[in-house]
């Protein structure tokens, strides 16, 4: 009588084959630390942190910095997920620190020295391993040798978030077999999409490592569609910022026009300034929050780079009024910091300046070369793959209104209709159930980016989707 071992999955398998094989290869493509201490927390981390570069052009010189935590659950068998930042240009201290990420800055006791810190209760970290990379080049601690890699383009980036995932992971081969997920918001949404769609390509042509990709999921994400901006009129309207005589000018006299930014029409180009105006006076990133910069006073930035030491042991003159402390603030003020950097392990004169978001590489050095990433999505949910696309609903930057009209316009079957899904007893928002494995949802108070004002609430959310379960 013969016996025969018990077959694995073909999945195992060749996830088991993939480890084999990447743990022969004598060089690393990256250089990674082990953090368990971090300016501004009181003791060691209660998670595990690791940050490092990925060296993406050896002859240019261009090295993607990027940060991981595990999962404080059960990092060898939780989600993986890969989150972009928007801008383009926002560093991924910003989903470390300030969204879904394993700290938080604290805002009330902050007297102009150093940021202190605390363990988010609501971090996703706690049941998902989870990448943040600052990218392009040139945002965040990411660099390079050679001025061309500071300009870069949709597809060209898309490519590039591409390669550093394979050399991640071809660095970290026990994490192969886990469930992969792209994430992202704002413009790392738009990212996201051509990401994932890239990682399918490459499966199928069996591009090494192989993928373990699941789907998406994408907050307030940016398309490229007209959508994108025409909606913030209705929702600006509905909110009750602007009249309904602005509101029926404007629908009136831009019907037709491709881009509200550039209007072709006078009288639209006239009622445009009137509503952009009402824009320019509140946070239309969050309409409920003021608005407030970012950037620290100039003598503080001269304290940072000049006088380390005066910096840490007295408070500075010009501290931001108290309305305006703000996470976004404090983010500046803490990357900047000598000990940050030191304990990050950034390499020493790779970065003068740490932009939380560095708006010049939006503006000067970032083409947005795909006008659509709407046949992205519906190719890459239609192979069979899961999506989740979320919108905070006092979001004026992309607002919900213009994320369903391009979710409704791929034509998926409604399999349950519009209804309230809940955190904590109370309604935290509303979602639709598409074919094809879509989901819709909105958080009630979120703003542009949702798990930064709704932390709870958005936890309840990709804790519920991530495992498979209904809203």
């Amino acid at each position: 009588m013969s016996t025969s071992s018990p077959k694995l999955p073909l999945l195992l398998q060749a996830a088991l084959c993939q480890v084999l094989f990447f743990s022969l290869l004598s060089s690393s493509f990256s250089a990674s630390y082990n953090i368990t201490h971090l300016p501004g927390f009181d003791g060691p981390l209660p998670f595990r942190l690791e940050t490092g570069y990925v060296t993406m052009n050896e002859k240019s010189g261009a090295e993607l910095f990027y940060y991981f935590v595990e999962s404080e659950r059960n990092p060898s068998e939780d989600p993986l997920l890969l989150w972009l930042l928007g801008g383009p240009g926002c560093s991924g201290i910003n989903g470390l620190a300030l969204d879904m990420g394993p700290f938080r800055f604290k805002i009330d006791d902050f007297d102009g020295q150093l940021p202190n810190l605390y363990a988010n209760p609501f971090a996703w970290t706690k049941i998902s391993n989870m990448i943040f990379v600052d990218w392009p080049i040139g945002t965040g601690f990411s660099y390079s040798k050679t001025a061309k890699d500071y300009t870069t383009e949709d597809v060209e980036g898309t490519a590039f978030i591409y390669k550093f995932l394979r050399k991640w992971l071809l660095d970290h081969p026990n994490f192969l077999s886990n469930p992969f997920y792209m994430g992202g918001d704002s413009y790392g949404g738009k990212i996201t999409v051509l990401t994932a769609d890239k990682i399918v390509e490459g499966n199928e042509v069996g591009q090494k490592p192989l993928i373990n990709i699941k789907g998406y999921l994408v907050g307030n994400a940016a398309t490229g569609e007209k959508v994108d901006t025409s909606s913030q009129v209705p929702h600006a309207y509905g909110l009750g910022i602007i009249s309904k005589e602005l509101y029926k000018l404007i629908m009136t006299h831009c019907a037709g026009e491709e881009d509200f930014k550039r209007p072709q029409n006078v009288l639209c180009a006239t009622h445009l300034e009137t509503f952009n105006g009402f824009l320019a006076e509140i946070n239309s990133y969050s309409i409920l929050d003021p608005d407030c910069s970012d950037e620290p006073p100039t003598s503080a930035m001269r304290s940072l780079k000049e006088n380390q030491e005066e910096f840490i042991s007295s408070p500075l003159s010009s501290v931001p009024d108290i309305s305006c402390i703000t996470a976004a603030l404090l983010a500046n003020y803490w990357g900047n910091h000598h000990l940050v950097k030191e304990a990050l392990h950034v390499k020493e004169g790779t970065t003068e300046r740490f932009h939380r978001c560095d708006f010049n590489v939006n503006s000067y050095y970032y083409t947005r070369s795909v006008p659509s990433t709407v046949p992205y999505h519906y190719s890459f949910i239609t192979r069979g793959f899961r999506a989740l696309v979320y919108s905070g609903d006092h979001d004026l930057k992309i607002p919900i209104l213009g994320t369903l009209e391009w979710v409704k316009s791929l034509n998926f079957f409604v399999l349950e209709p519009r209804r309230s899904w809940h955190a904590g007893g109370q309604v935290a928002g509303y979602t639709i159930l598409f074919s094809n494995n879509l989901t819709f949802a909105t958080v009630k108070g979120g703003g542009h980016i949702a798990p930064d004002i709704m932390p709870f609430e958005c936890f309840v959310m990709f804790e519920r989707w991530i495992s498979h379960q209904s809203l």
